[in-house]
């Protein structure tokens, strides 16, 4: 098989303004109501009384999903204010550079023989195909350009600050760095140095003393969890951003809002798999919150629940 017979059609970015008419499917699924239609139901009328009654409202994600198109989503999402602060892994930040500086993904399949795809030069990202040089190296040179610069301001830099740098710089409306920079939504990335973007950082900081002050995005957390009033969360996916979103808001008694989209059980005892009812146990949610749990792949269920922010 030929590079070009499997690079042949891009990954799109969507908005918003697409799901206008997805919005109609919520009342399809409140008459079907059963099983996961009642969820997805139920998520969409708490995210909506959500964003209009919260003041702190996270938006957490894995970094796989920006390899969709839901990455342009999102950026509308942050652009627009829905959400004012996000928590993320750090792929997001790879992925979105990546795309952001011409590197192209493109639809796949999960049936490939993978030795194959290595010889051809092609990363798989479940069934997303990555040219080689549409991901390390792009990354890799806008750091190593951006840094350079950054460094003739200052040497040290909180991790929020290095994103909307880097936003500044990103001339691409479906960018999420370049929706955070505009709305000034600070991105909290706690597993920063997990990634290509972070492995470049370590690199200037050996070779250009780049200093890399994570304990300010700590502290800006913080600040906005205590100074909040109501707080909400839409948390899709698990691990380090689920865990860190709900860790912050443990210490004013836990989110008042909360909606899980997952694929992860909770029989392991992961913190994926975890419910919001666990949470509630650990001070991370309240007892009197809104709240509910959906199971299934968040590129379907996403644009259903958030299509009911169209009529806001």
């Amino acid at each position: 098989m030929r590079r070009e017979d499997l690079l042949v059609e891009a990954i799109e970015d969507i908005t918003l303004e697409e799901l206008s008419q997805v919005r109609n499917y919520i009342n399809v699924l409140s008459k079907v109501y059963g099983f996961t239609a009642e969820s997805v139901v139920r998520a969409a009328d708490v995210l909506k009384r959500a964003v209009k009654e919260a003041d702190l409202r996270f938006l957490s994600f894995t970094a796989n999903l920006v390899s969709t198109g839901l990455r342009g989503l999102f950026a509308d999402l942050i652009r627009k204010r829905y959400f004012n602060v996000v928590v993320t892994t750090g792929g997001t930040v790879d992925h979105d550079i990546a795309r952001a500086f011409g590197g192209k993904y493109y639809k796949g399949t999960f049936a490939i023989d993978d030795a194959m795809l290595r010889e051809l030069g092609i990363h798989r990202l479940g069934n997303i195909f990555i040219p080689f040089e549409n991901y390390g190296t792009k990354v890799e040179e806008a750091v190593r350009k951006v840094i350079l610069d950054l460094l003739k301001e200052k040497k040290e830099w909180a991790g929020y600050e290095i994103l909307w740098e880097f936003g500044k710089r990103i001339n691409d409306k479906n960018s999420i760095l370049r929706a955070a920079y505009e709305a000034k939504v600070p991105i909290i990335v706690p597993g920063i140095l997990d990634g290509s973007f972070g492995t470049n950082l370590f690199i200037q900081y050996q070779l250009n003393g780049l200093k890399l002050n994570l304990f300010e995005d700590e502290r800006l957390i913080k600040d906005m969890v205590f100074e909040s009033k109501v707080s909400a969360a839409l948390i899709i996916g698990g691990g380090i951003s689920k865990h860190h979103t709900i860790w912050w808001n443990q210490f004013k008694d836990g989110l008042d809002y909360a909606i899980y989209v997952t694929t992860a059980q909770e029989y392991d005892g992961s913190l994926s798999g975890a419910q919001p009812r666990e949470a509630i146990s650990w001070n991370k949610v309240k007892p009197s919150s809104k709240h509910v749990t959906v199971y299934g792949d968040a590129t379907v269920i996403i644009p259903i629940i958030v299509s009911v922010l169209t009529e806001l």
